[in-house]
This record gives structure tokens, sequence and C-alpha cells, in this order.
């Protein structure tokens, strides 16, 4: 006979987790983009050629039809030599005279899902299903074949919702966390970003999230499901729906600063300027190029904001940092060291300018508006808002803003624009 080529995808790493997972029971928790359908597809391939009866759900036919569609694309040669047979109205394929089955169907609740059995039963966008869908009919489906299952969601946003099935909305994010917490190795959770996708641009993704709410991004891009209160995040006096604008020209007349956080590897730099009529600042532009020496980013900064009167370049921590800041002086990009010293102090100075909405951010500013979006105070064991900031070191345009608008007091910056400065 010729050889037959099963045409699979190379997953990529976060993929190849929950492939590769010996499992019974995996809960996969991901964001939008994942690629959460590829990698399910190959998982659904590998168990068929196996031998297994394979059953993928979802709950609607445009879910269903992507795995499909994957899975006709890798046994396309295999069908075509006869090896297998396909039935596409019924969104099936079997090897002739045995039970070695893979099919895909639409299901939303047990009766949708009734009439079938399986040794590995996949149950996508979980979320958006009944309770029963798994009660009722999937837990019973693998009892005789002691088979496995996956269940894949996404946290609910308020739009899914309105297209759920479910009586209890949280009914995944509960099972996710029943799961995390078991001790006999049945069960296998996974979380991922939309973000874990390496085949996805991070501008590609923040176009998509452009116009979400703060909760919706955390549940749809970070796959975050848990409860978060408006008083867990850091900046949540920040009112997305005023201050992040469109893009406009910031008119060569106004005042520019430059806000640092230094650092080798994650260098960042955030571009402000302010309306001398108004003293609103506009964040206009964020740097964050990785890696290159101090003259490399002295020039980058002088080309930013070539045409512009710069007025103050604020950045490091205050003591600890001046050789860092020598090493730009001597480039000509002086910086000077934020007059507020404590960081607890410095966010304090940055809320209290939110609060008042004197602080613009351009929607096209992905990686500020994704730390805006996301920064949390961590919790104790009890739950409770702590003084640490959750994941700090990854915040680098949050620290220049603190290092940056820590010299303006919120009082002083609804007046005039002689009283706006901290001069030395």
């Amino acid at each position: 006979m010729p050889e037959l080529v099963i045409h699979l995808r190379r997953p990529h790493p976060k993929q190849k987790e929950f492939i590769d997972s010996k499992a019974k029971m995996k809960v996969i928790r991901a964001g939008r983009r994942l690629g959460k359908t590829v990698g399910i597809a190959i998982l659904a391939v590998m168990a068929f050629l196996a031998g297994k009866r394979v059953l993928y759900a979802a709950p609607t036919s445009e879910q269903t039809d992507r795995f499909w569609y994957e899975i006709r694309r890798a046994l396309d040669e295999a069908i075509r030599a006869g090896v297998y047979k396909l039935n596409e109205t019924e969104k099936y394929i079997e090897k002739p005279g045995t039970l070695n089955r893979i099919k895909a169907k639409t299901a939303w609740n047990a009766n949708t899902l009734r009439g079938d059995y399986a040794d590995l039963l996949i149950l996508d966008e979980f979320q958006l299903m009944a309770e029963d869908t798994w009660d009722e009919v999937g837990a019973p489906m693998l009892a005789d074949n002691n088979g496995d299952a996956v269940f894949i969601y996404t946290p609910p946003s308020l739009h899914s919702s309105g297209v759920s099935k479910a009586r209890d909305p949280r009914h995944a994010a509960k099972m996710f966390k029943k799961a995390l917490e078991d001790k006999t190795g049945l069960w296998q959770t996974f979380h991922f970003t939309s973000y874990d996708n390496p085949y996805i641009s991070k501008e590609a993704l923040a176009l998509v999230a452009q116009n979400m709410s703060k909760q919706s991004y955390l549940q749809e891009i970070m796959a975050e499901d848990d409860e978060l209160a408006a008083s867990n995040f850091v900046y949540g006096a920040f009112r997305e729906d005023i201050c992040k604008i469109p893009r406009f020209e910031i008119p060569k007349s106004w005042f520019v600063y430059s806000f640092h956080d230094f650092g080798q590897a994650n260098p960042a730099a955030l571009f402000v300027a302010q309306d001398p009529a108004t003293g609103q600042f506009y964040e206009f532009r964020e740097y964050a190029p990785g890696s290159r020496s101090t003259a490399e980013h002295a020039q980058a900064f002088k080309e930013i904001t070539l045409g512009y009167n710069v007025m103050f370049r604020y950045g490091g921590n205050q003591t600890t940092e001046d050789e860092i800041r020598q090493g730009y002086a001597s480039h000509d990009w002086p910086i000077i060291a934020p007059k507020v010293k404590d960081p607890k102090a410095q966010i304090d100075r940055v809320i209290g300018m939110m609060e008042l909405n004197k602080i613009f951010v351009f929607n096209d500013l992905y990686g500020r508006l994704d730390e805006l979006m996301t920064c949390a105070w961590e919790l104790d064991d009890e739950g409770h808002i702590t003084n640490k900031i959750k994941n700090e070191a990854r915040y680098h345009f949050c620290a220049c803003a603190r290092y940056g608008y820590s010299n303006f007091t919120p009082e002083t910056a609804s007046r005039t624009k002689y009283r706006q400065y901290s001069y030395y």
C-alpha cells in the first residue's frame, strides 16, 4: 500500500501542553485567538489515529465548522485513498467496519448531545452550554469505556452571557477551580491568554481589544474569570469611556514630557503632551524596544520628540539609579529623579490625576492600555487587598507614569499653567 501522510499542524508550546497531558480530564481556560481549536483538532486526530472514538461538540455550527476544517485537512489524503469514510452531512469520519470514528456536532444541552458515545469527549465553549450537557449525558457517555474529556472555555463576558444556555454562567469557572484543587491526578487545568499564541501579533490583538471594556478585556483576552471588584484595580479611577481617545496630532505649542523606567532588558518610556490651556495630559507615544544601548535610546527619544518643546524628563528610582541618569545626560538626554520617593505615594499622585480626568491615553497605545486594564492589587489568603501590586515587575509603563506624574499634584493640575510644574 502507498504510504499516506496525515497533515497535522505543528502545535505551538501552549497547545503542546494540553496535547501531551496524560490527565483523563482536562479543563482549558483560554483567551480568544489562542489557537485552541487547532490544538484540540490535533489532539482529536491523534486520538482517532490511536483507534479511539472521538466526539467534539460546540454550541454553534460556526465553531464546529472551524474544528471540522482542521480535521478534514489533516485526514484528507487518507480519505481520498479510501482508508477512512467521510460523511460530510453528518460531519464524521470513520474507519469502515470498526467503531473508530471522529465526529463534530452542535450541542448546547443534554438533549442535543444524546444518542452518541465516545472514548474522548471534547466540549468546546463549555461556558455557553447548559450544565446538564456534562452532568446528564457527557459523564455517563464515558463511563462504559473509562473515557477522557476535555472542557474548553473562555470566561463569559456580558455579550456571551446573553447567548448562554447555562443557568449558572460561572459553572465552567467552578469546574476549573474544582479541577485545580484535585489531588488525584485525574484532572489537570490549563490557563492561556490570547498573548500565548506566538503566531498572532500583539498589534492585531490590540486592535481586537481596542473597544473592549476593562472587564471584557480581562475575560476574553487575558482569560481571567476571578470576580475582581473595581477596587482591586490599581488604576480603577481611569475612565476608559472618557479618557481613552483617538489619536490626533499634538500641537507643536504644547509642552512635552518623557517618563522613563530603566532596565537593561525591558526599558520603557512614555511620552506625554500637556495642553497649556487646560493642564490636561495626553499620552501620545509608548516606547519599549527591548535591550539597546543608552546612546540608541537617547537618539530614539530625540527623534520621537523632534520639533517639540521637551520641558522635563523624569524617571528611575530616586536614590539608586543616578548612574543610569548620568549615562543619559552624557548623550544629551538629561533625566531628573522623581520628586516623590515612595512608590505608593507616586501611585497616589497618578490616581489623583485620573480622578480628575486629567490623563488621556491615545487608543493605539496598546501596551499602556493593557497595563491599565490589568494592573491589580495582590490579594492575601483571605481575599483581602494588600499593599502590593500583583506581578508588579511586568508593569513598565505604569512605572514610567508614576515616576513622571508624581512631579505634579492633582490640586495644582487643575489651576493655572504656571502652578502645574515642579521646578528644581
